[in-house]
This record gives C-alpha cells, structure tokens and sequence, in this order.
C-alpha cells in the first residue's frame, strides 16, 4: 500500500521526517517496502521563459526558441511543441537532466542543423499526467529561474508498505497513523465524519437477500451532481497510491477505500432498472466488469444486481453497464458488509484481484458503514454537488466484540519484555481497545484478527519494539555436543555433498507442477483447491518434471551442457518420499582437437552418477540387481533400475524417452535418474567408533579368466555371482572387456573378468589357487557361461 507523507500527517500530527517515520513502521511490524520522493525525478528542471521564438530554417513543425532559466545566459532550444511562443513560461529541462517518462539524459545536440541546449516539457514527459500536445504553460508570474519540484511542490515522499493479511485495520492511511500515534511518533487525528441530513426519502428500494455473503447493505441516492476532474488535492494523493485519476465520482469512491479501508461504490441511477439486491448469483449468469471483461457466474457468488440483471460482482467490481460516467446526473452510493470467506472463494474462482476485494477478503471494519457513507456523501457533494437523500439501511452488520481476560504477567512470559501494567493499557487503549478495570479487553470492531490473549501481548510487544527484546542463550549441557541430525538428515546430506562433488548442480523448485507436466510422468495423485496459480496445482509425483523445465530454460539460455539434481520429496498416494532427481543433458565434453565433435551423454552416465551417489549414502554397490522396468517415461532397452533385492527399488535411470523429452520442449538426448533415498535401509548400530583399518600383511593375487555368455546375460549378473562363489578369498571382481565378433559364435559374447584373491595368514599354494578357480568356473557356468580355450 503507497501513500504520501503529507497524505499520512492529515491523520498523524507529527513533525517526524521520512526516515523517522520508515524505522517506525518497520519496528511496528508493518514492513517498508520502498520510498520514493517525486522530486527527486525533477533534478535539473526549471522553471523559464521563452524570450523569442522563430521558424526552424530546416523544418516546418520546429521552432528556435531562446529560453530564459534565469542564470542571465539565455539558451538556444530547437522545440516542436505547437503552442511555443514568446513570453510563454514554462518547464526547461537543463543539460544533463534526466526525461522521467523515457529515461533520456538531456544534452547539447544539433537537431536538423541547428544547435539545441535542453528541452522545454510537456506535462507527459515528466509524468505529470498524460497530456502531450503541447509544452507545459505556468502563470505568468512563476518565478523565473526556481526548481520546478519546487515550485509545484512535489517534495512529497511516498512510503510502500506491505501488508500482512491479519492487518485489515492498516489498508487505509488512517489506521497506519493510529498505529504510528500508539507506537509514540505523534498525535492520531481521526476523520472527522460530518452529520449528512438527507433531503427526501431514497427513491429506490435497497435490500439483501444474500444475509449469509452480505448480511449489511446502505445506500443512498444523490440527485443533481456534476461528474468532471476531482480537485488536484484528492488527484495528487491518489497518483502517491498508485491510483490513476478517472473522474470526481469514481475518485471519491477510491479515495475513502484509500484513506479509511472502506471500499464503495457508486451507481449511475439512470442505468438501474428497479429494486437493487444483494443476492445470490444464478449458475451461467454473466457480468462484464469495469475492467472490460466477461465473467460467469456461479450460485456460490454475491452480486449487485436490479430486475435487468447482474451489476456488481459484490465486493471485487463494479460491472460497466451501470458505472458513473461524464453525463452522470443522479448517483446511487453503495455501502456495504460483505464476509471475507465468500469474497476471498469468489475472487479465487474467477481469478480476479482488486484493491476493494483485498480489503473485503481481509474483514473491513463492520461498525464503519454509517460512518463511510457519511464521508462519501460529503465528499461527493463538496466535489460535485447535488442535493443527497435519506439513508436506506438493509440488514444488520455483525458488531459483536469479542471480549478477552488478560494477565499482564503473560507479556514478560510470551513476549520476552516486562513491560509495566499501566504503559500496556495505555497501548491498548490507544489501538482503540477497550480495557476494564478488571483487565478485561474488548477489541475494538476494526481488528478482527485478535482472538485471545497471546495476540494482546503482540500488540503490546510490537508497539514497544521487538528489538527490545532481550536475547536468551538456550541451555546446553556441558561437554561435546550430541548430534541433532536425524538419520534422514545426515543422508541428505551425505547425497547432497558428493553430488556437488561430482559436478552437478543443485537445482530448488517448486513441489507443485502444471497438470500437463503431472502427467508426462503418470498424473500426479494430489491437487490443490486454492493453488498459486493453475500452473502450480498438481503436487510432483516425480522430481524429474521441474529438473526438466529447469533444464529447458537453461539451454533455451544458450547453455550447452546442463548437470542439475534436486533432493526433494514425492507426493504419491500413502506417503511423501524422500528422493534425488538427477537430468544430464547436452554436451557431456565440449568439441576438442583430441576427439573432435562434442561428446553426448548416454544412459551409463547416469548409471555412473547413481551408483556414486548411493555409494556416498552407504550402499554396497556390488551386490546391487541390474533390473528393467525403469518406467514409461525412460527410453526402453536404455533404461534400468538398481535394486537390493527384487523387489526394493533402489534407483532408476537412462535416457528419456523422445515424447517425454518433447513434452518438455527439450531436443537431443535427455538422461535421466532417481534415487528412492526413503528405500535405502537403514544401518544398524555398531558403536560410536569404526575398527581401524589394517593392510593386508600378504600381496593380493589377480586371476583372469574369459568366459563365452549368452549375448542376452547381463555382465553384472555374472560379476555379482562370481564375488559371491567364495568370500573368504574373492575380495574384488571386475568386468575388463567385452568382445564379439570374429572368433566368437553368434548370440554369444565374450567376457573378461579379473578377481583379486586376498590371503589372509599364508599365501597361495598352487592347490588352493586351482580349487579357488574351479568354483568361480562353476559358478559361471551356472549363468550359462563356458570358460574360453
């Protein structure tokens, strides 16, 4: 929310500077997102006056003018405003200065021929409005030579709060000055509401059918006004709120919304047709609303509507049919309570934000509509006169205050500051709480977020300062420090450590994915009713759709090789699943004078960096199962899973099958991996400490053997059978070479194999090494394996 200093002081008697009033809005909780001063804008801006004025020799459309800024050296200035003359004065802006509308820093140049210093403005090029035919005129009389930001007084900084939901009570400029006022920074100048008599009864009928989504509805009709520009002290403190001035009516309306957090709205009556109701939508009925667009409604929304149809989407906008217009005579003012839940779920259905639903969505004060429509009509009829009705009320808002019994001990024991009984009623008191003798406190009908005791001591602690609260050191016991990571933790980050290591990049993305992506990768089980935005609704059944987008927007970027994984989680149906994603595409080496053209991924990259990551992660890699059955989104016959077991799957990875891949917009081939980090076992104690390791006293023994297999056996399967045929001696078994070709039969491939014999107290003897070496073959040969010749 924006607003001007001066704007801020009709409501805080204050002489605190901006600064001043910035540190107290942060130590108040009501964070300061940004200040601006238009002036600073206007930095080399003069007020000037044109001496002569003749035809440009070179141009039609230009004329040479000789300008005044009041340093007694008049400039030469090419112009090509229509209405430069002689004598006019106006807005000069100085070598060097910078253009606000285009960012253009001003210099000495020649323009067709002839030289130019400067430039005078018009009111667009330094935005102060959208006016653009002409250079800016000033009276007469405008002193000559002063700063134009001081002439036209805009040294007023503007102030861009952010404001949390539970703080309704601050989405006007009057509550952030009641908060101010009790945080000590001044005075708090409430709005004064004047007594409005109407002069003849409404003429027409005003009613709620709707009690549960609108249970208040007033209004009242004013007769005779004249719409036009509001009055440029209202324009100027709309333009600091960011509000572009439309007309007197509708700038009324935004100015109570602004100043008092009470949105309104006014009717053009000749467009109504009949009783106005606050009723239910009907299903398919339809509203084009003031921003130019077509909504459907639904049975579970409140509108405006009279007997031609819907007006108002009740609380978010205005419709176009029945808004003020230049030729507007007769207004009906509308003022009204509508419930926060039925606004905020009818602003989510149709995707419609608006400053008026962002107020009503919070709970607008319900005691303010008497009060509102009172500031209205006087507003509307010092701007643009006419001649007000009585007030038609319907229905009851709800004005019940909540009341709570509070202990001030309970501020020293929660909010960390003994702050004294007397200094807390008074903050509370002046927050506009009620506080009985016997301490209990009514909260005052603008706060509906206090609910009990603990958000008293808030308002106590935040209006004293939250940095007034001590810092505690925790308790510790004595001693070296117990670890606090969980098992899960540590693994984390063990994975995390030795990815990183290895070169790839650690990538956080959202849990939640578009349905299109959900479904590359099988559908996601759970959806969101209130996501984000549609983009953002399906929570990921895989970590792979937001590496590949990641993925997609670097190469989109230029980059040729992208190394990306992401520990996160998995939403499937019984639980979430702790898991690493890992995406592999591009160039796996640039082009080279050594291999020429770039090297590719392939599918035992990913193998390779699964293996690495689950072996940092404690896994024994060896005993691993090579598995298929990876899933529909890997290419198949270059994909596989690696398990413990036949059944715990461990990991899956290969190469993305191409429709995947393409419903990703990525080319080329795409590698992929996960690791079900959930399915690793968990270790068994040992102790705190591990044995030391001691060497071998005897050297290791390497034996080669080279069997024939099935092309159809997997190497890994014969690796594995060999490690396991003797594991007092075998201590290491590893596939060197493969060959097919000449030499060896058809379906069938030759395997080479070393394994590595440890002795543990005596060497070899020629004996043992043979029996060591027949059951190796004959547990090879139970894989269908037949030692070569």
């Amino acid at each position: 929310m924006k607003f001007s200093l001066s704007w801020l002081k009709y409501y805080l008697e204050t002489d605190a500077t901006i600064e001043q009033v910035a540190d107290c809005l942060n130590r108040i909780g009501l964070e300061v997102e940004g200040i601006e001063n238009p002036a600073d804008h206007l930095t080399g801006f003069k007020v000037a006056r044109v001496l002569t004025a003749a035809p440009h020799p070179q141009a039609d459309k230009l004329q040479v003018l000789t300008v005044d800024s009041g340093d007694g050296n008049p400039l030469q200035v090419v112009c090509g405003a229509p209405n430069a003359r002689a004598g006019l004065v106006g807005v000069f802006g100085i070598e060097g200065a910078t253009v606000p509308a285009n960012g253009m820093v001003l210099k000495k140049t020649a323009i067709r021929g002839v030289e130019s210093n400067g430039m005078m403005c018009s009111v667009a090029e330094l935005e102060l409005g959208d006016d653009h035919d002409g250079i800016i005129e000033l009276p007469a009389d405008a002193p000559v030579g002063m700063a134009f930001a001081e002439y036209a007084d805009v040294n007023d900084p503007v102030i861009d709060v952010a404001i949390t939901p539970n703080r309704q009570d601050c989405m006007g400029v009057m509550g952030i000055a009641r908060d101010l006022a009790a945080a000590g920074l001044g005075t708090f100048k409430p709005v004064e509401v004047p007594s409005i008599t109407g002069n003849y009864p409404c003429p027409i009928e005003i009613r709620t059918d709707d009690p549960e989504g609108c249970p208040a509805f007033y209004g009242r009709v004013i007769r005779g006004v004249k719409n036009g520009p509001s009055p440029d002290w209202m324009q100027a403190r709309l333009k600091a709120a960011g509000q572009r001035p439309i007309s007197a009516l509708v700038d009324c309306t935004n100015y109570l919304m602004l100043a008092c957090g009470r949105p309104a709205h006014a009717y053009d009556l000749a467009q109504l047709n009949g009783a106005v109701v606050a009723r239910r939508a009907k299903n398919g009925e339809s509203v084009t609303a003031l921003n130019g667009k077509e909504y459907t409604l639904t049975s579970e929304m409140t509108v405006i509507a009279d007997d031609s149809g819907v007006h108002d989407i009740a609380g978010i906008m205005g419709g176009e049919h029945s808004g003020c217009s230049d030729d507007t005579t007769d207004v009906l003012l509308e003022i009204a309570y509508f419930t926060p839940e039925r606004i905020a779920r009818t602003g989510q259905a149709l995707a419609l934000t608006s400053d008026a639903r962002s107020r009503f969505e919070r709970g607008v004060d319900p005691a303010f509509l008497d009060d509102g429509l009172a500031l209205l009509t006087d507003l509307i009829v010092q701007t643009c006169g006419g001649e007000p009705s009585d007030v038609t009320r319907a229905g009851q808002p709800p004005l019940e205050r909540k009341t709570i019994t509070y202990d001030t001990a309970r501020c020293a024991a929660l909010g960390g500051i003994d702050v004294p009984a007397d200094r807390q009623k008074a903050i509370l008191e002046s927050l506009g709480f009620e506080v009985a003798a016997d301490w209990t406190v009514t909260v005052p009908t603008w706060r509906r977020d206090v609910d009990g005791w603990a958000d008293l001591v808030e308002e106590v602690v935040r209006i004293v300062g939250l940095d007034n609260v001590v810092s505690t050191p925790l308790p510790r016991a004595d001693g070296v420090a117990k670890p606090t990571a969980t098992p899960q933790q540590s693994l984390e980050r063990k994975v995390r450590r030795a990815a990183a290591a290895r070169g790839l990049n650690e990538a956080i993305n959202w849990s939640f994915l578009p349905q299109k992506e959900a479904d590359a990768f099988g559908g996601g089980i759970w959806s969101l009713d209130n996501p984000i935005s549609e983009d953002m609704k399906v929570m990921r059944p895989s970590l792979l759709p937001g590496l590949l987008s990641a993925a997609r927007r670097n190469m989109d970027r230029g980059a040729s090789s992208v190394r990306l994984f992401e520990i996160g989680r998995r939403y499937l149906a019984d639980s979430e699943r702790l898991t690493c994603g890992i995406v592999l595409a591009g160039e796996k080496t640039p082009r080279g004078w050594a291999a020429g053209k770039a090297a590719k991924f392939d599918a035992y990259d990913a193998k390779a960096e699964v293996l690495a990551l689950l072996a940092a992660a404690g896994v024994a890699t060896d005993s691993l199962m090579v598995m298929g059955e990876a899933g529909d989104h890997y290419h198949p016959g270059q994909s596989a899973t690696l398990r413990m077991g036949p059944k715990n799957v461990l990991a899956a990875f290969g190469t993305l099958h191409p429709a995947t891949a393409k419903a990703f917009d990525l080319d080329g081939t795409v590698i992929a991996a996960e690791i079900f980090l959930d399915a690793i076992p968990a270790k068994k104690g040992s102790g705190f400490m591990r044995p030391a390791f001691t060497p071998p006293a005897l050297q290791a023994v390497t034996r080669d053997f080279a069997f024939l297999v099935p092309d159809t056996l997997a190497a890994g399967d014969l690796v594995r059978a060999i490690r396991g045929c003797d594991k007092d001696n075998i201590v290491a078994v590893r596939l060197f070479d493969r060959f097919a070709g000449q030499g060896v039969p058809e379906g069938q491939v030759s395997l080479a194999i070393e394994v590595a014999l440890q002795p543990s107290d005596k060497s070899y003897t020629d004996e043992e090494l043979k029996a060591i070496s027949d059951r190796v073959v004959a547990t090879a040969s139970k894989q269908g394996a037949t030692l070569r010749g």
